[in-house]
């Protein structure tokens, strides 16, 4: 059991104690509930005598500086699980870095280099000298490219309607052949939309184009349908997005046809009267020049740039070429129609 401690009478001030500049503090404990300190306030020079302690250092200071532990020690601990966490994180992303390696990313397969077996493919064909062989044949369009035909994919040429349409063909058959991996997507050959203007207007010229036992889908069902534009010397492209419900232009000279939109607008409400009598208020779509195009920087690249729009967005990819891999890209698309297989 314990017992309590009375204070004694103050004694009277002795010279050593009444000069001392600093106050001592008094404090009464029990005898049996005496203050288990650690190592730290043991080192503060307390002064035991009895069951009276005297402290040389307030209590509040005390009380503070056990606090400052407390919370120093939770900093520390907090700090080495920051750090443990970064090196995770920094784990994570070099595994990211390291996972392409096992298969190809979709934004490198647009730039897939050229095997030695390839390069000497192309390079006889775009260079050999009979000009009029034939080199392949596309049997449901019934497109024959000699070597004639495809020494335009050279540099400096400007492409002709039996690349382009054949090109575009072979864009189709990839998306049939791996339909999760494209978008859903029409692509009218060069003379349809020279068909669609004549005379102004009509609808009528090209009406049976698009029957459903033709091309085994209606347009509605497409994410974007292609339409090339070839004005005099210089093609463009103009895209009916029906997934964003929008029609647009891309033009690799940076200029706009809003009279070219206007047009397919009419073409899509006449499309859709026509094979399902329903009717699209497709001209109130958004109409639209694409901004921030890569733009060619010389007077031939014009096809090859349209091809590549085609291209990239029939993948659901961004733009991301410009002028210098045009060189590339006119021997790939040469490849492609040698093999009759877009990759």
């Amino acid at each position: 059991m314990s017992s309590s401690v009375a204070h004694p009478p103050p004694l009277p001030p002795s010279p050593s104690t009444a000069d001392a500049p600093s106050r001592v503090e008094v404090i009464a404990v029990d005898d049996a509930e005496e203050r288990q300190d650690d190592e730290e306030a043991r080192e503060e020079e307390e002064e035991v005598k009895g069951s009276v302690v005297v402290r040389r250092v307030p209590l509040y200071k005390e009380l503070y500086e056990a606090s400052s532990r407390r919370r120093d020690a939770k900093l520390r601990t907090l700090e080495f699980e920051v750090r443990l966490a970064e090196k995770g994180r920094l784990g994570l992303e070099q595994l990211a870095d390291v996972l392409p390696r096992f298969g190809p990313r979709k934004e490198d397969e647009p730039f897939v280099p050229f095997t030695d077996e390839d390069e000497d493919s192309v390079d006889h064909a775009l260079g050999g000298r009979n000009r009029r062989e034939r080199l392949v044949v596309h049997e449901s369009s019934n497109i024959v490219i000699t070597r004639e035909t495809l020494q335009c994919l050279n540099e400096t040429e400007w492409l002709n309607d039996e690349v382009i349409n054949l090109y575009l063909e072979l864009l189709k058959e990839r998306e049939l052949r791996e339909p999760n991996k494209f978008l859903k997507c029409h692509f009218f050959n060069t003379f349809f939309y020279k068909k669609l203007i004549t005379g102004g207007y009509d609808y009528k010229s090209v009406r049976r184009w698009t029957t459903k036992r033709k091309l085994g889908y209606s347009l509605l069902e497409c994410d974007k349908i292609f339409v090339p534009i070839h004005k005099e010397v210089h093609w463009c492209l103009a895209v009916i997005n029906i997934r964003d419900k929008k029609f647009q232009f891309l033009d690799s000279l940076g200029s706009m046809d809003m009279k070219a939109l206007r047009t397919l607008a009419r073409y899509l409400v006449d499309e859709v009267k026509d094979k399902s009598g329903q009717h699209i208020d497709a001209l109130s779509w958004k109409q639209e020049g694409v901004k921030n195009l890569p733009l060619q920087e010389n007077g031939w690249d014009c096809g090859m740039f349209m091809l590549k729009y085609i291209d990239f967005y029939s993948r659901d990819m961004g733009l991301t070429f410009g002028q210098k891999h045009m060189h590339y890209f006119r021997k790939r698309t040469a490849k492609e129609i040698l093999n009759l297989r877009a990759e």
